[in-house]
């Protein structure tokens, strides 16, 4: 597994290597936790906030390109 150990000695799931265009990280998956947030009691997130999530959970989810050698 290419996981990194977290402190707990437990290996991560995550990121998983990139392959490509992944339909699960879609508009809907954004919109769920879009509500998620706001039932948290977090804003309801704009147009640019919209763009700024879906960058970041591509980022935790995914290995990103220029980072394989």
């Amino acid at each position: 597994m290419s996981g990194s150990a977290f402190r707990s000695g437990v290996e991560c799931g995550y990121p998983l290597p990139h392959a490509g265009p992944d339909a699960r990280l879609s508009d809907s998956l954004i919109t769920s936790v879009a509500a998620v947030l706001v039932g948290y009691g977090f804003p309801r997130l704009a147009n640019p906030d919209r763009a700024a999530l879906e960058s970041a959970l591509g980022a935790f989810l995914y290995n990103s390109r220029e980072s394989k050698t």
